[in-house]
């Protein structure tokens, strides 16, 4: 596979893998990673989406900041 401009023809230098399952494969990284909050009922996660429901706003703060730790 090379890439044709008005110079030259540019070749990659790296070998690329299809990855055909990379959203199931990133959806399970993300679970991993954010288990212990979606195991506490705290957050849900979708695809690149994290979702935080609590009541209480002071607590709501807690988990946003767990999240981006």
């Amino acid at each position: 596979m090379a890439f044709t401009m008005h110079i030259r023809v540019y070749k990659p230098t790296v070998m690329y893998f299809r990855l055909t399952n990379f959203s199931a494969t990133f959806q399970t990284i993300i679970n991993d990673l954010f288990c212990d909050m979606i195991n506490q009922g705290n957050t849900a996660t979708f695809i690149d989406n994290i979702i935080v429901a609590i009541e209480t706003k002071e607590g709501h703060n807690k988990i946003v900041e767990e999240v981006l730790k």
